[in-house]
C-alpha cells in the first residue's frame, strides 16, 4: 500500500518521499485514515513503528485547508526535552511543502523566544507538560483556536509523574476538538486518561504485546557484577564501526560507565535528566554523527533518543520490568534491520532475566568472555511460554464516557 492511497494530499506524499519512505507502517496505515476523518484515536504500538508520522501527517493536511493562522491550531504534548526537539523536526520535515509553522517549547532554555513562538507565530506547538504551565500561568497561551491535541508516550509521561499537570491542561482546552493519545501500552492508568480527554474513540492496536523485533539478536553474558565495566570494554573495543546505546539503572552508574569507558579508549558520553540541554544536544549530535558512537543512558532520557542505524543495545543493569526491555532493545533492529541486543548479568540477576524471557517466549544463548568467567556458572535456560500476546493488529471503534 503506497502513501497515496490514505489520502494524503501531494505536497504530504512528497516530502515523506524526499524523507526516504516508500510504503507506510502498519500504525500509519490504520490510524491515517482514521486521522484524517477527525476521529478521536488511541494507537498502541512498538517504539520505531512510525507512529510519529501517524499524527503528524493528518494534522498538517488538516491545518493546511485553512491556511497558516500563525497561532496554536495544534498542540502536541510529549514527555521530554529530546522528544520535543525530534517530533518538531519531523512536522519541519514533513511540512516543508505546506505553508505552516512550528515551534517547540520545554524546559532548560530560555522562555522569550517560546513566548513569541506562542503569541505570534506558531500553527504546531511540541511541548512538555512542565514549561507550557509555565507559559500557561504568565498568559502566554491562546486555546481558542486549538483544533487538535496529541499525547505521545502517554505510559511514559505518567511513569514520570506529569498527570497532574496534563489534566490542568486539558482543563483549559476548548471540547470542541479531535484528541488523539499514543502510547507503548495502554495501562489502567493511560485508559483513564483516555477516557477523561477523548470522546467516542478508535483503538488502533498494531503488534503483540512487549515482542521485539524480529531482526535483534539476543545474547546474555554472564560475568561478575564488579567485572562487568570491564567485560564491556573488551567487547566494545572488539565490536565493528557503529553506534552502541547502553542502558544503566540510575544516572551516577551513567556517568561513572562513561567515564571508565573513556579512560579505556572508547569515545562514550553519558546521557541523562541531570544534564544540561545544551550538553544533551551536543551529546546525541555527537552520537547521530558518529564521533563518539558509544552513549550511556538511562531509561527515561533514552525515551528522547530517535536515532536509525543503532547496531547495538547494551543492558548493563539488567531492567527490573520486563517490558523495559523492549522498550530498550527496540532501538535497534529498525525498519527491518539487524541488530544485537547484549545483556550483562550477574549472579543475582538471573531471576530477572528469567522474567524477560518468560515474557518473550524464548531462551537466549548464554556466553560468557574468556578471562573473564563469572565466580557462579551462567543459570543454564529452562523452557519458556510467551506470556499471551495480543493480536497482531486490530482496529476496535469504542464509545468513551467524553470530555469533561
Amino acid at each position: 500500500m503506497p502513501f497515496t492511497s490514505l489520502g494524503l494530499v501531494p505536497e504530504l506524499v512528497r516530502a515523506v518521499a524526499e524523507e526516504g519512505y516508500e510504503r507506510p507502517t502498519p500504525i500509519q496505515q490504520e490510524a491515517i485514515p482514521l486521522a484524517l476523518a477527525g476521529r478521536d484515536l488511541i494507537g498502541s504500538a512498538q517504539t520505531g513503528t512510525g507512529k510519529t508520522a501517524a499524527f503528524i501527517l493528518p494534522i498538517l493536511q488538516r491545518l493546511a485547508r485553512g491556511g497558516a493562522a500563525r497561532t496554536l491550531r495544534a498542540l502536541i504534548l510529549v514527555p521530554t526535552r529530546e522528544l520535543a526537539e525530534q517530533v518538531l523536526q519531523s512536522a519541519r520535515a514533513y511540512g516543508r511543502h505546506i505553508d505552516l509553522t512550528a515551534a517547540a517549547v520545554y524546559g532548560g532554555v530560555g522562555m522569550e523566544p517560546q513566548t513569541r513562538a506562542l503569541k505570534h507565530g506558531a500553527d504546531i506547538v511540541v511541548a512538555t507538560p512542565g514549561r507550557l504551565l509555565d507559559h500557561m500561568e504568565r498568559g502566554h497561551v491562546d486555546y481558542s483556536r486549538l483544533e487538535v491535541l496529541v499525547l505521545d508516550e502517554a505510559d511514559r509521561m505518567l511513569d514520570m509523574g506529569f498527570a497532574p499537570d496534563v489534566r490542568r491542561i486539558l482543563a483549559a482546552l476548548p471540547d470542541e476538538r479531535q484528541t488523539m493519545l499514543f502510547s507503548a501500552t495502554v495501562s489502567a492508568e493511560v485508559d483513564a486518561l483516555a477516557r477523561t480527554a477523548l470522546a467516542g474513540h478508535a483503538s488502533v492496536e498494531i503488534g503483540r504485546r512487549a515482542q521485539p523485533a524480529d531482526g535483534i539478536e539476543h545474547v546474555i553474558v554472564a560475568a561478575d557484577k564488579v567485572r562487568k565495566r570491564d567485560v564491556l570494554a573488551r567487547i566494545l573495543q572488539a565490536k565493528p564501526a557503529g553506534q552502541t546505546l547502553i542502558f544503566t539503572r540510575t544516572k551516577y552508574g551513567a556517568d561513572k560507565l562513561a567515564t571508565f569507558l573513556r579512560r579505556e579508549g572508547i569515545p562514550a558520553n553519558a546521557i541523562h535528566g541531570n544534564k544540561a540541554q545544551s550538553h544533551r544536544q551536543r551529546t546525541l549530535a555527537a552520537f547521530r554523527e558518529g564521533t563518539a558512537d558509544v552513549l550511556v543512558a538511562t531509561d527515561i532520557a533514552a525515551r528522547g533518543i530517535d536515532v536509525d542505524g543503532i547496531r547495538m543495545v547494551v543492558n548493563y543493569d539488567v531492567p527490573n520490568d520486563p517490558e523495559i526491555y523492549v522498550h530498550r532493545v527496540g532501538r535497534t533492529a529498525r525498519a527491518g534491520a539487524q541488530g544485537l541486543a547484549l545483556t550483562l548479568i550477574s549472579p543475582d540477576e538471573w531471576l530477572l532475566m528469567g522474567d524477560i524471557e518468560k515474557l518473550i517466549g524464548r531462551t537466549f544463548p548464554r556466553e560468557v568472555i574468556p578471562g573473564f568467567e563469572p565466580s557462579v556458572p551462567p543459570l543454564q535456560p529452562r523452557a519458556v511460554a510467551a506470556e499471551q500476546p495480543r493480536p497482531a493488529r486490530s482496529v476496535r471503534m469504542r464509545v468513551g464516557r467524553g470530555r469533561r
